[in-house]
């Protein structure tokens, strides 16, 4: 049964694209994982918290694998996306690394009762949507064993996609969808219960969660233009996405413009373009438990 989610977003409609994203990202996620990991010996146990479609979590079994083997726990609230994501990591991982996989809140249910204590905890793009952020940080930190590292992915610059013009409507539409996104989030989290604001950034957090060490560092997943066809696939999935989010905010002129960009039958439509990319920038958190 999947555990209950805070942002109500249908993560499970979202399956195909973020599959895809995991394929635009994989080069990146896998320097990532190998960078995460490369202190760790065999028999190391590693859990990816929020693991959506699986794209990292393959990445860290297979360094994993590099290593001697070990064990990944994949952990998220979504059946769907626990299903794709052990999946991704028993083909990656092979026979020397032992997949576990668990539907649970993040929010509610304290990794360290989850799993014994373990080595690395990675949390990518999750922690913001659970409703008190460092009391989150805090149960993360708190399954680590001496000497583990937490990882949180959060943050970075918002993914660009589009040139400023595409010719239909006002020019910078995607930064006008961004500002609507930012929006939308934030209307989310004042609205979901119990939240609480985290005034300050995520080594404040880190630190806070009784963390030494504290660090960061930012990778960057770029596919310039031309593209190509599955950047294309993804940007139509990406917009359409945002579109859906931010659709009562949009006025008349932009929301024209968008369904133009997304109708096939449509001269504008982005499947039509070679001028599409793919850039973007994360930043990892870390802190080591003494």
């Amino acid at each position: 049964m999947a555990a209950h989610t805070h942002d109500d977003v249908d993560w499970a409609a979202r399956l195909s694209g973020m599959r895809r994203l995991d394929d635009l990202e994989s080069t990146a996620t896998a320097g990532v994982a190998d960078r995460l990991t490369h202190r760790l010996g065999a028999g190391a146990t590693v859990v990816d918290v929020g693991a959506g479609a699986g794209g990292m979590s393959a990445a860290l079994a297979a360094s994993l694998r590099a290593r001697g083997g070990g064990t990944l726990v994949v952990i998220d609230a979504v059946d769907e996306l626990i299903a794709a994501a052990g999946d991704a990591a028993r083909e990656a991982g092979g026979t020397s690394v032992t997949v576990d996989r668990i539907v649970a809140d993040a929010a509610a249910e304290p990794l360290a009762e989850l799993v014994a204590p373990v080595d690395l905890v990675w949390a990518s793009a999750v922690v913001h949507h659970l409703p008190d952020q460092q009391a989150a940080v805090d149960r993360l930190a708190a399954a680590l064993r001496s000497g583990g590292v937490l990882a949180v992915a959060e943050g970075g610059l918002s993914m660009r996609c589009l040139p400023w013009d595409l010719g239909v409507g006002r020019p910078g539409l995607e930064l006008r969808l961004l500002g609507h996104r930012d929006a939308w989030f934030e209307d989310m989290r004042s609205s979901m219960p119990d939240a609480v604001r985290m005034d300050y950034g995520w080594t404040t957090a880190v630190a806070r969660a009784g963390l030494t060490d504290v660090t960061s560092f930012t990778y960057l997943v770029d596919h310039p233009a031309p593209g190509g066809e599955q950047v294309r696939e993804f940007v139509l999935d990406h917009v359409g996405g945002l579109a859906e989010m931010t659709d009562d905010r949009m006025d008349d002129e932009d929301r024209d413009a968008v369904a133009r960009l997304l109708d096939p039958a449509a001269a504008e439509y982005l499947g039509h373009r070679d001028d599409l990319c793919l850039l973007s920038a994360r930043t990892v958190y870390l802190g080591r438990k003494p």
